[in-house]
């Protein structure tokens, strides 16, 4: 095996490690006791789904209506569209309930009232709860909402409260295991609290969490009846970082031609910019920005061999590589090297097709 001749970027995967992941979520899952609802957000490719289904799984997480229409055309039939729920897109929401179990997020009344008229077929509902991240949800002491939400779901027939749901996003702001166990723990207390509150009047609720830190570094789950990491399909060096995985648990890279180096500024440029690689950044410990990690390729799979170096800037094509000077002999004008990402999820969205060293060619979703 080995990566297809690379003269344009690319962007690698890794399957053995890509499949590792899998496989280690799915254990983790089943020892828990909790069921497995992976966002396919990240990779968008049902033939990476295809990777969750041999480990077991059956339901999945997407973060669009689209999204949710391409996995249920390829065979998934549970599917729970974790993003606020948009009524304007409410005969295309009725269309996928008639053909699958269809679940969807709300955090106000008003969404509820405009979606339910539109509805001929069940839909399955949850509350979002926000427990730390404060992006979107309802606050957890928040009674008085809540109450509401709940009484406008049970107007609607076609409409079925599932439970409450809850992203700890604020975990990618952690730079250590031992805080992102610590931030968790404050998230699924917050979560439990609420469905406590509850669970007299509604005995079958469930609690829905799962963000890709906590879900790479708890053991336990409870109370929660399932979790949703994403990321951590491939892991990048935002994961690193955070401590949630190793340097070699990270499945992608972005191939890039070497096309200029200037040894008197240690820099290296490749065609591969803020298009293949998005803009997000890592800040150093030595109080430098990276955009990417270099790595050394070999014909199936790549290596951190270049210790101080970094992408340093991008432009929309260019990508600027500091590599320290007795690195630079190692590289010449023509020469393929890798960039290991900063943001998965985005490179894999910006790229929109994977490259496998048997030569496999794995398409995303339409944009």
């Amino acid at each position: 095996m080995a990566w297809p001749r690379i003269t344009r970027p690319a962007l690698l995967l890794d399957e053995t490690k890509c499949r590792a992941n899998i496989a280690r979520i799915a254990a983790k899952a089943r020892a828990g006791a909790v069921r497995l609802r992976p966002h396919f957000k990240t990779h968008q490719a049902a033939t990476v789904a295809a990777w969750y289904r041999a480990e077991g799984v059956t339901q999945c997480t997407v973060s669009s209506v689209a999204m949710a229409e391409y996995f249920a055309k390829h065979g998934w039939h549970n599917i729970n569209i974790a993003f606020p729920v948009n009524p304007l897109e409410g005969e295309r929401i009725n269309e996928l309930a008639a053909h699958i179990q269809l679940h969807v997020c709300v955090e106000n009344r008003h969404a509820i009232r405009l979606l339910a008229p539109q509805l001929t077929h069940a839909v399955h509902v949850w509350i979002e709860i926000d427990t730390g991240y404060h992006r979107t949800g309802v606050q957890p002491d928040d009674d008085e909402t809540i109450g509401g939400l709940l009484s406008e779901i049970s107007a609607h027939p076609q409409l079925r409260f599932r439970g409450f749901l809850a992203h700890a996003g604020h975990t990618y702001q952690c730079r250590s295991a031992a805080h992102v166990l610590e931030t968790c723990a404050a998230a699924e207390a917050k979560l439990h609290a609420v469905g406590a509150r509850y669970q007299t009047a509604y005995p079958d609720l469930e609690l829905s969490t799962g963000d890709t830190p906590g879900c790479s570094l708890a053991t336990s789950f409870a109370p929660a009846t399932e979790i949703r990491p994403g990321n951590l399909v491939f892991y990048d060096l935002t994961q690193h970082a955070i401590g949630a995985c190793a340097p070699e648990q990270i499945a992608l890279a972005v191939a890039c031609p070497v096309v200029a180096i200037y040894p008197e500024r240690e820099e290296v440029y490749v065609h591969g910019g803020a298009v293949h690689l998005s803009k997000d950044a890592l800040l150093l410990p030595n109080g430098a920005t990276s955009y990417g990690q270099p790595v050394q390729l070999s014909e199936t799979e790549w290596r951190f061999a270049w210790p101080g170096s970094y992408v340093k800037s991008l432009s929309q094509e260019h990508g600027k590589i500091h590599l320290p000077h007795h690195h630079l002999r190692e590289i010449q004008v023509g020469d393929v090297i890798g960039i290991v990402p900063v943001h998965a999820c985005l490179t894999a969205d910006a790229m929109r097709q994977y490259v496998t060293a048997s030569g496999q060619h794995i398409e995303m979703m339409p944009k």
